[in-house]
């Protein structure tokens, strides 16, 4: 149990359904930070973090850690991140605790990339919502990501892997009425389409509930 004094916590029940052992993460964008930013997770394991609202920020999962992390990397192999972000492609969970209205608000995300499949499900009446099929298998091989043996561990979006206005919505194409699905989001929304695709995917990705319950996230759900 991770443990952080102040306000009343929010507890994040982070699951390993995977059938080997990853490395969860969290980066805070605003708020408390955590006591721990990184740790190791065996499969079947949990592991509680508690933080206290107003929060916001991501989690996700490295993969296949020695000395650095093939997925999901923040400068520390397995241990903390100290503030960094995971490198890409990797699934991420992003979480937003008291926002607007006293609501959270909470997404998948396949913007940067997938590497894991992932879910949250509040412990409330509350929607869930999940990327959670393997989309390696299957990913385009200009995006794919391989291991020294040749097989696909990460799926890059269009964005990290072309970096064009028109894949990141940036420029004159950051708008949603200009910036519009491509082939490859297209494929990530097919694959998962509760989970965001591309930048300005916010009407079918981001889900709402009254501040105060607990979320459970699961990879490999």
């Amino acid at each position: 149990m991770i443990r952080i004094s102040g306000a009343e916590s929010a507890t994040f029940i982070i699951k390993n359904a995977c059938p080997y052992t990853i490395w969860p993460a969290a980066l805070t964008g605003a708020g408390s930070q955590p006591s721990t930013t990184g740790f190791e997770l065996a499969s079947q394991a949990e592991h509680n973090i508690e933080i206290p609202p107003p929060w916001s920020g991501r989690i996700w999962a490295r993969t296949f850690c020695t000395d650095v992390c093939l997925t999901g990397e923040c400068g520390k192999g397995g241990g903390p991140c100290a503030g960094a972000g995971g490198n890409l492609p990797v699934t991420l969970v992003e979480f937003t605790l008291n926002g607007d209205g006293g609501k959270d608000f909470y997404d998948v995300s396949n913007v940067d990339g997938f590497n894991l499949p992932v879910s949250i499900v509040p412990e409330a009446q509350c929607p869930s919502t999940s990327c959670g099929v393997d989309i390696n298998a299957e990913c385009p091989a200009e995006l794919a990501v391989y291991n020294q043996n040749g097989h696909a561990i990460g799926c890059r979006s269009a964005c990290t892997a072309f970096n064009t206005p028109q894949d990141c919505c940036t420029g004159e194409y950051n708008s949603p009425t200009v910036c519009q699905h491509s082939k490859y989001s297209n494929f990530f929304e097919q694959k998962c389409p509760q989970a965001y695709s591309y930048a300005y995917d916010d009407k079918t990705s981001t889900f709402t509930c009254p501040t105060g319950p607990n979320y459970k996230v699961t990879f490999c759900p």
